[in-house]
This record gives C-alpha cells, structure tokens and sequence, in this order.
C-alpha cells in the first residue's frame, strides 16, 4: 500500500484516536494526551532525521515514542531489553545510531506541537537470535502495516493485549493492529507474574489476546485463565499443536482460537481459523496473490509486500532469493492435505523433534515437552525428551511416573520410527523460555 503516511498521521485521520490508550502495568497513557504533548520533553526536533535506538527498559514508553517519532526520525531501532551491553554496542554500530534513548517519562509534556512527517522511517527489528549481535531486518511501516485491518467506527470496540513485547514482530504486529484500530492495548511486563497480567487484562475488558504456544502453556498451568474472557485468542512465534489448540478451546469455549506463522524477515504469512494444527496445503502455490508461498527443499518459502527490505550491514544480501522469495528455514511435511512444520533447517536434530513433542503433548497428562539431542561416541546423537506433567503429582509419585513415563514411550513407539523414539524421558518442573516467549532450543 504505498503512500501510507506516519503512523500518527495514520491513527489520526482514523478519527478514534481518543479512544486508543496504552496500558501499562503501573501506568497508562492516552493518544489522545499526545496531540499537544509528547514525552519527549522537547527533544522531539533534536531527533528529526536521526538514527535512534529505542533502548527503554518498559515497553509503555516504547510503544509511544514510536507513535512521537516514525516520520521524524531516519532510523527506528526496537532493542528488547534482554540484549547485553555488548549486543546492543555491536546494534548501535551496525545500525549506525546516532542517539538513543533509553529513559523517558511517559506522561506527557504539554507544548506546542508541530508534527511534521519528513521522511520515511526505516523500523529496524532484531533477530531473536541468542548468542552475538542479532542480526537488524529493515521494516518500513508499509511493509509493518500495509495489510493490517483498519477497526470502522460501527464494529464493537476492542481491547486487545499480547504476552509478546511489542519490540519483536509478533507483539508489534498487535501493537499496530491496537493502534491503528483507536483500541486500547494492555501491555505485558517482562517480571510480571502471570496471573497478575492477566488479572490486568481482565479488569481492561480484553477482548483480543496474542502469544505464543509456550506463553498460552504457561497461562494454563497457572489456572488463572478465567481471569479473562476474550473473543479472539492467536497464537504466533511457535508451532500450535493439537493439544495446546485444544485446550485454549476448552478454556475459551466461545472465542475464537487462530494460530499464524510469521517471521521477521519474510511478515505475516497466514492464519488458521479451523482449530487444527498445521496449515491447508492449498495454501501453498497459489500465483499472484498478496502473499505467496512455495516449498522448496523441504523449507516453507514466502514472498508478498510485507517482506522486510533488507538487512542492514555484511547479511544485506541474504534476505530472500532472487525471485524474492525469502527462505524461512522451517522445515514442513506434508500430510492428508496439510502442512506441518518439523522443526528447522540445520537444527542440531534432525529426527522430526516437533513431531516426536507432538506425540508427547497429545496425552492430556503432558503440559509441555522439548525434544533435544545428547551427543553419543556410539551412535552420534540419542533422543532425549524433557517434559512438564499438567499435574506435579504425577511425576513426584515414582509409581505413577513410571507408569506415564511407559504409556508416553509406547505412544512413540507406535506412530514414530524406531531413531525418532526418545532413548531418554525425564520430568521436569518447568522449562526455559526466551525472552522473546519461545522454548529455549539447542542451536547447531
């Protein structure tokens, strides 16, 4: 959609910017306060066609100084707060900022305001990437937000809130959908305890919810979904299986469940509204239209207008093919007219360890499992399953563990080939997520 103007000039012509409030955990603020204020205290012209890193530790003052400053500044980039020092000195310099900010009052400042758009802002996000510099993908706000729906004043209000931090793809994508739609957005906290969100999103009338499987994984063990009743539950950033699919439903009986697969690179490729896990393969191959999608070498490849632009520094080349298609490097199998992801390419296994976590998470007793390898002088590599019981007890008492440790074995035995079948299963209480709400996976 070229031409699109800034993002204030945007939720501005809307004619519902009154309605659009940012809801933080322990403050909030209203676009329309922003009008005749900003929080940047008059450093708002100092930035005007700067490179600027947003390094601000909560997301409240993040989520309006993008609104401030996209068609000021050159540069926009979203650093999460989990980057080390020396992550974000390698970001910086590879960004080429020339200022940054990284505290900010979030009530705004009266003063006379002249909101002038200048430029095109070029949003650079990070790579989810855990060790290094992660590498910058270079967003403009129409490939961001071209194809995001705009809310008509006659559609029933929204709230919508994400688990995600707003500063990654996924939780910026419901950033802008809030945003540009007048909604009120409740946004996360990245110490806050689960129930305590949820409780918070519960009091703002949620009514559209985002995060990933391991972030909707982690709410149902906490037994604290009844704090919220929304109309509309997505999750993005993990494969959705059955079971976490199935249980949201049970949840959530009324609301609507979709599951979509993006990335930072290659944007929003689809959504699946049918509550099964996987995609329809008529999805796939289908010329000319807004998003299009091939496999190629077993990998899920995507082209369409919300593709990043490049990447900044020595990777600029390697963003998509010369057809323009970007490689996504997950892996997908097909099956009985659907796709289903398998895990990605080059990962240090290599034996189907999402299809061997599917098997697992089938059995209502399993919260969650991660399916990793243990290198072996024999053998090269031995299956090693990690999983969460929905029930703690199950696995404290060594009868009962033993006896679902045997029925989840068997269960691989009988759908998996014999290399895939887990050589080792253990209990555990919890496991690792990143910052980013994904399963903390081994890299090769």
């Amino acid at each position: 959609m070229p031409g699109m103007s800034s993002l204030w000039e945007s939720i501005s012509s809307s004619g519902e910017t009154a309605a659009g409030i940012f809801h933080g955990r322990a403050a909030s603020v209203a676009l329309a306060d922003l009008a005749g204020g900003s929080i940047l205290d008059g450093k708002l012209e100092s930035l005007r066609g700067r490179t600027v890193v947003l390094a601000m530790r909560g997301q409240l003052a993040t989520a309006v100084a993008l609104v401030e400053l996209d068609g000021v500044a050159r540069r926009l980039v979203l650093c999460t707060p989990d980057l080390t020092p020396e992550q974000l000195a390698g970001v910086s310099a590879a960004a080429e900022a020339d200022a940054a900010l990284d505290q900010t009052s979030v009530q705004p400042v009266r003063q006379n305001l002249q909101r002038r758009r200048t430029q095109d802002t070029e949003w650079i996000l990070l790579t989810s990437g855990t060790t290094g510099v992660p590498k910058l993908v270079v967003h403009s706000f129409d490939s961001l937000a071209g194809a995001l729906p705009r809310h008509p004043a006659s559609v029933k209000p929204m709230v919508w809130s994400t688990f995600y931090d707003i500063r990654r793809y996924g939780g910026l994508q419901i950033y802008l959908r809030a945003v540009l739609s007048g909604s009120p957005l409740v946004l996360s906290d990245a110490g806050e305890p689960t129930r305590d969100f949820l409780a918070r999103a519960g009091a703002a009338g949620v009514t559209h919810i985002s995060g990933t499987p391991s972030h909707w994984r982690r709410a149902l063990m906490s037994g604290d979904t009844a704090l919220i009743a929304p109309e509309y539950v997505r999750l993005s950033g993990e494969v959705a299986d059955q079971t976490v699919l199935d249980a949201l439903r049970a949840a959530y009986p009324s609301a609507r469940i979709a599951h979509a697969f993006a990335s930072t690179e290659a944007g929003v490729a689809f959504d699946v509204n049918d509550g099964l896990a996987g995609f329809p393969a008529d999805l796939v191959g289908k010329a000319g239209g807004a998003i299009e999608m091939k496999v190629e070498d077993g990998t899920l490849r995507i082209r369409s207008g919300r593709t990043a632009a490049r990447y900044l520094g020595a990777a600029a080349s390697q963003l998509a093919a010369g057809d323009g298609y970007v490689d996504t490097g997950d892996l997908v199998e097909l099956a009985d007219g659907r796709y289903y992801f398998r895990g990605r390419k080059g990962g240090i296994i290599n034996v189907g360890g999402l299809k061997v976590e599917s098997v697992l998470n089938a059995d209502p007793r399993v919260r969650m499992s991660l399916v990793k390898a243990r290198r072996n002088p024999l053998t090269g590599s031995l299956v090693v399953a990690e999983v969460v019981l929905a029930d703690s007890e199950n696995s404290s008492d060594p009868g009962t563990a033993e006896k679902v440790k045997s029925d989840l074995l068997n269960a691989c035995r009988r759908v998996l080939a014999a290399h895939k079948v887990p050589a080792l299963l253990r209990f555990v209480p919890a496991l690792e997520m990143t910052a980013a709400g994904k399963l903390v996976r081994p890299v090769a």
